[in-house]
């Protein structure tokens, strides 16, 4: 494997931990957030007023992250079935055109779409009640996920072109 490609993996490992850590500890902050809002509702008897917004922007940071990761890790739902009757030159076609797709849907509605939302709800001036932030903040992982599926497709649709496996090993 040349150095070109062994720079590529390498980022794209760094990547891949990064996305994985920062799952870890959107999940826990949110695990935490939740219980405290029961746990304030409850047993204090007054909910705490910034736990549900919290909870809803971590929701949507884990939902677009996590969805992110598992495009890196090849584990997104996949209906195979006809593809698996195709022969493996067809499925090979039907797989780059597959990640065109989704690399051209990430960079349109997720990338370029998601960072107009971002902008113009921060223009509008909209703040969160409870937190007393800026509501467009919250949409900023909207952007970031598309970059991620984008570098992410790429991946994959040169790993088909130069024949890899997803360890980057050639494929016979």
């Amino acid at each position: 494997m040349n150095g070109f490609m062994q720079l590529l993996y390498g980022i794209r490992h760094v990547l891949v931990r990064l996305l994985q850590w920062a799952a870890i500890v959107i999940m826990t902050v949110l695990v935490a957030d939740v219980l405290w809002g029961v746990f304030s509702r409850y047993a204090i008897g007054h909910q705490t007023a910034w736990t549900e917004e919290v909870a809803t922007i971590l929701l949507m940071w884990i939902s677009l992250l996590g969805a992110s990761l598992a495009y890196a890790e090849k584990g997104h739902l996949g209906v195979d079935y006809f593809v698996g009757k195709l022969e493996p030159s067809a499925q090979r076609v039907n797989e780059i055109l597959v990640h065109l797709i989704v690399g051209l849907f990430s960079a349109v509605v997720m990338v370029y779409g998601g960072w107009n939302l971002f902008s113009r709800t921060l223009e509008s001036g909209q703040t969160l009640p409870a937190l007393k932030i800026e509501a467009g903040y919250k949409y900023i992982v909207v952007p970031i996920s598309g970059c991620f599926m984008v570098l992410f497709a790429m991946e994959h649709i040169l790993d088909l072109l130069t024949c890899k496996n997803k360890q980057g090993e050639a494929v016979q």
